[in-house]
């Protein structure tokens, strides 16, 4: 058996890769997050009891566990504190000894989430992104721009506050000038981030050592991915992405440790497609089926509460994400959502221009074009609830996961039938 698993998006993120990571976490020693922020949310449902989660690790439900925030991740330590509260209060044990975060991981501040939001506000509809207005691109563009802050300078009180006043005059100058919106103040920021360090001292780390360690003791490791493959920042349907690498190789990157070589590298997709913000999306359903599919899927964003847009498989999509990643096997979720949806569509190719192709293409305003090939297959009238075993699936399910092997080429090794954390037919060991 595999001692790691890396547990990646395939489609455009919100595929329930939480659940997955939680179901897996049960046989895993060590759960480490890698890039991302707190504009990832995963939903998590055990014993009818729905736990969300925007930074720390899903495995941490497991009192076993340990979860580890890499350096990959920006990291928002109020909300960070919130969720901390929040598991303490839900009677989640151990969490100082449990949760670790990075000494590395660059931090987002006010002044982040308020350019996030000014840029997203004041664009044309046309120019907007669609972020979380979370701070999350803008943290990143401070870490490239190597005038970042991260979490080891909260406990430099000098170097702190030489850094951000640098941010906030910088910053406040776009805010009034360029976009014309209420500045942001560091009144109180010494004593507001004094009080924080003291807090999240207990948690910080150093990941990168910890993990290597992990490793070379031979712990089952666990590499949880936020957002998807077709958000990434180079491969995604740029510029609607998110503003990290999504993919396998960026699990090395952000946890400092390559993941070990027995490992199983495992992408989530859902049964049909949605996507969140604004961006290309060629079976995207305006109609009465995809208001039928978001209803029935509750396909709200966990982060933003924003309905998510909803369409068939896209299954030039979800090959092109495993091409890039490399990525063999998947796991597919909410099956059961199409249960008594009829005839199912499923894209193979795409028309542009003209001409069929069955590339997912780089040039964005191209795959705005791009309009799907379908085919149709046989729809399954029977509830997917509670069953345990590929046995007793409907044959119509069946053809449906098989006709995804044969159009993508991976395996398919778990099927979620439902949203609780035992609803899950697992063909092929992970650990």
């Amino acid at each position: 058996m595999p001692q790691g698993v890396v547990i990646i998006g395939a489609q455009w993120g919100d595929e329930g890769k939480g659940k997955i990571v939680d179901y897996y976490a049960a046989e895993a020693d060590i759960v480490g997050r890698f890039q991302g922020g707190n504009n990832a949310g995963h939903t998590l449902v055990v014993e009818g009891k729905q736990t969300i989660l925007h930074l720390i690790p899903s495995g941490v439900l497991h009192a076993h566990t340990r979860c580890l925030i890499g350096s990959g991740v920006v990291f928002d330590p109020e909300v960070f504190l919130e969720e901390v509260e929040l598991l303490r209060k839900a009677g989640i044990p151990n969490l100082e000894d449990r949760v670790k975060v990075s000494d590395r991981c660059h931090l987002i501040f006010d002044y982040h989430r308020s350019l996030d939001a000014a840029r997203e506000g004041g664009a044309s509809a046309k120019n907007k992104i669609g972020t979380t207005k979370r701070g999350i691109g803008p943290a990143y563009e401070d870490r490239a721009a190597r005038r970042g802050i991260r979490v080891i300078d909260l406990f430099n009180e000098d170097l702190l506050m030489d850094r951000a006043r640098a941010n906030y005059e910088e910053k406040n100058f776009l805010l009034q000038q360029y976009y014309k919106v209420p500045t942001v103040t560091i009144d109180q920021f010494t004593e507001k981030y004094r009080s924080i360090a003291e807090r999240i001292k207990p948690f910080v780390a150093d990941v990168a050592k910890e993990m290597y360690q992990a490793t070379q003791d031979g712990k089952k490791i666990l590499f949880e991915g936020a957002q998807g493959i077709l958000l990434d920042i180079d491969y995604g349907t740029y510029p609607y992405v998110t503003s990290s690498h999504t993919l396998p190789s960026q699990a090395a990157l952000g946890l400092g440790s390559r993941p070990p070589k027995d490992t199983l590298f495992l992408g989530v997709m859902k049964a049909y497609s949605t996507r969140v913000g604004e961006g290309p999306f060629p079976t995207e359903l305006k109609d009465a089926m995809g208001e039928r599919l978001r209803k029935e899927g509750h396909e709200f964003g966990a982060t933003t509460g924003r309905p998510r847009r909803c369409g068939w498989l896209d299954l030039v999509a979800v090959r092109y994400s495993l091409q890039v990643s490399g990525i063999k096997h998947v796991a597919v979720t909410k099956a059961d959502v199409l249960s008594g949806m009829g005839d199912l569509k499923v894209c193979t190719h795409y028309e542009l221009d003209g001409k069929r192709i069955d590339t997912f293409i780089a040039d964005t305003p191209a795959l705005e074009r791009a309009k799907p090939v379908y085919t149709t297959l046989p729809g399954w009238d029977e509830k997917l609830g509670g069953i345990r075993s590929t046995r007793d699936l409907p044959h119509a399910c069946l053809e449906y996961l098989r006709f995804i092997e044969d159009q993508t080429g991976a395996k398919v090794n778990l099927i979620s039938t439902g949203a609780g954390r035992e609803s899950v037919i697992e063909i092929q060991r992970a650990f």
